[in-house]
């Protein structure tokens, strides 16, 4: 069994150099040791999925600049998500909203390569398929 993620929950980016938190709206109306659940649907940059500090892929533009400037030397810079598709896999029997809950062992890409996981799902009472 699966724990389900709620608002706070930490996750990580394998290209990010720090943790962030999911940020989750309560607009589910669902809520498990008092934190609004998530869904698969939360992957809204900047809103659900904030930055990891700074970002080490080369498929970033911003990094692949500022590497070429200094002559091939990794440079690390601001980390700004880009996720365009929703976290797979959700919940196979929860759903919230007619949407999958989310559950600690869903990831989601970042458009620059990155794998963004979950850390710890915020709560560990609540479990799913």
């Amino acid at each position: 069994m699966a724990s389900c993620v709620v608002m706070g929950a930490s996750i990580k980016c394998s290209f990010g150099a720090a943790p962030s938190s999911l940020m989750v709206l309560p607009v589910n109306m669902t809520t498990a040791t008092f934190m609004p659940v998530a869904t698969t649907m939360d992957y809204v940059p900047m809103l659900n999925i904030l930055p990891f500090g700074v970002c080490n892929s080369l498929a970033n533009p911003t990094v692949a600049s500022a590497t070429a400037a200094a002559l091939g030397v990794l440079t690390p810079m601001p980390c700004i998500p880009v996720v365009v598709a929703p976290w797979t896999p959700g919940s196979t029997n929860t759903t919230l909203t007619k949407k999958p809950a989310l559950t600690d062992s869903s990831q989601c890409m970042c458009m620059w390569g990155g794998a963004i996981t979950i850390s710890s799902p915020g709560q560990s009472v609540i479990s799913v398929k």
